[in-house]
């Protein structure tokens, strides 16, 4: 195989200073990209411009390492057209707002000449919990919808049941109602009041209490997972909510999931997803800056980052 040339790589991601590099996924693949040879930089989305058509940011060049307090050092600011870099992660984190499908507008002007890792425009398309009813049959009984009238015809079909916000990430805002719960109508105010777009109910899934599992695909193949299971008294499994990660296998059911959704992921241009799947059920495709590299790295040795990259140096090939 032809030996790959040094790339041009950005990253495009929540100030480096912030983030807790033993379980950032973004820092996983800092650390493969420098290793690589790769010249790398950084930048925040506040800095992005669009100027007649041609796209800007103000980056600096970074070089990391893996030390706790201790884990970057930053070059001086520069104004950079973004057209001159090989590879762009788009990595900042979540709520998907206006802010974060404005910078997709901005990055879909250089891709895929510049690279852009997700496609920013199937980011755009492809909310995590819109996404995923393209596969009902994979998932739970779901409602998306912000009628108190359907979300009550729901619950009475189903039991108990998950609410949540559209686009909220990071496990916040999300509820366990009982059948007979006396908060039902309670919280479909609360989130009447706070939330402008439609929410989230699922038929809630008793298996959670085992493990919710963040499997990772790159380019569409499964590449490894990783169980998170919920805390004490939480109904949430996310690791900042306090869920403990566990080393995991796929099981048959998982690898059919994966192989069903992977042509779609594939052709979408999404080369690094990560899918949540509880009890054999499908319930979210992230799309937009997917964890678990770290924690999958170092329960089962499954190096993603790499992966990643290989794949990446493919495609720049």
């Amino acid at each position: 195989m032809a030996k790959s040339r040094k790339l041009k790589v950005a990253f495009q991601m929540d100030h480096i200073k912030g983030i807790n590099i033993a379980g950032d996924s973004t820092f996983a693949m800092m650390l493969e990209a420098q290793t690589r040879g790769h010249e790398i930089h950084h930048y925040t989305v506040d800095t992005m411009a669009m100027e007649n058509g041609k796209v800007f940011a103000t980056v600096e060049s970074v070089e990391v390492r893996d030390e706790v307090g201790n884990h970057f050092t930053l070059g001086e600011p520069v104004r950079r057209n973004l057209a001159d870099f090989d590879v762009i992660h788009m990595r900042q984190d979540p709520p998907f707002d206006m802010g974060y499908i404005s910078a997709t507008h901005m990055l879909e002007r250089i891709h895929p000449k510049t690279l852009v890792v997700n496609d920013p425009a199937s980011v755009r398309n492809a909310p995590e919990k819109i996404f995923v009813t393209h596969f009902p049959d994979l998932m739970p009984p779901t409602i998306i919808t912000r009628s108190e009238a359907e979300l009550l015809a729901f619950k009475e079909k189903h039991g108990e049941i998950v609410m949540k916000p559209l686009y909220g990430h990071g496990g916040a805002a999300v509820f366990r109602l009982g059948r007979e719960d006396p908060n039902f109508g309670s919280l479909v105010a609360l989130f009447g009041d706070i939330f402008r777009e439609p929410w989230v109910a699922q038929k809630f899934l008793p298996d959670v209490k085992d493990g919710d599992k963040r499997i990772i695909l790159v380019d569409g193949e499964p590449a490894g997972a990783v169980n998170r299971i919920p805390a004490e008294h939480d109904l949430r499994s996310n690791m900042v909510r306090g869920g403990a990660a566990a080393k995991t296998e796929l099981t048959k059911r998982e690898r059919e999931i994966c192989a069903r959704i992977g042509p779609s992921l594939k052709e979408m241009g999404f080369i690094l997803v990560g899918i949540d799947v509880i009890g054999g059920y499908l319930t979210e495709i992230n799309v937009t800056s997917p964890t678990g590299i770290r924690s999958i790295q170092k329960l089962s040795g499954i190096d993603i980052a790499a992966m990643i990259w290989d794949n990446i140096e493919m495609k720049r090939r």
